[in-house]
């Protein structure tokens, strides 16, 4: 389906950018979709056009497309975690550098509100159901793979979720090194 472009892209921007206002001034769970919706001048059915449910205003995650991508395109010679690891750092080096600010006030609403856990675990589920695919494809055991997708996962949210409580440093700053963590080139 792609991302939407023009009028659309204004809308979706509007609408979550409401939504972060809210939820920092009431809460996730006291802020209504009526309420977001209002707030951006739409209607609640155009929130739901642009955003299927409520939690995809905070955790919302495009990316896994394009690092099962990656994965499967490192050399088959490579260990799986050596793999998984190449392909989060080819993917990200693909990929836009996301508005710090925005994602880091989202991430902060994430982390602080219990009801979004299992949003976010199934964001983080998704993601390393497709690198597990993608290493399966290329030969690797599905436990292998599903370990050395999870170890990624794993060290990628600790590293987001420290990066979002801190106010230096780039999201690229924290997923390199929590991929040089896992390469055993961090010091």
């Amino acid at each position: 389906m792609g991302e939407p472009t023009g009028r659309a892209a204004r809308t979706r921007a509007r609408l979550a950018a409401c939504a972060l206002e809210l939820f920092e001034q009431h809460g996730y769970d006291a802020t209504t979709t009526a309420q977001v919706a209002a707030a951006a001048g739409v209607s609640e059915m155009t929130l739901f056009r642009h955003f299927p449910a409520k939690e995809r205003l905070v955790a919302d995650d495009p990316y896994d497309p394009a690092i099962a991508e990656a994965v499967a395109a490192q050399p088959t010679s490579l260990p799986p975690l050596a793999r998984a690891t190449a392909g989060v750092r080819t993917a990200w080096a693909a990929l836009p550098e996301p508005d710090t600010e925005e994602l880091r006030r989202r991430v902060r609403i994430a982390a602080h509100t219990p009801s979004l856990t299992a949003a976010l675990y199934a964001n983080t589920r998704a993601t390393e159901e497709a690198i597990t695919e993608a290493l399966v494809s290329g030969d690797v055991p599905r436990e292998r793979a599903r370990i050395a997708a999870a170890a990624t996962l794993a060290a990628l949210t600790t590293a987001l979720l420290h990066w979002a409580e801190t106010d230096g440093g780039t999201l690229g700053d924290a997923v390199l090194g929590a991929l040089d963590v896992l390469d055993g080139t961090a010091r």
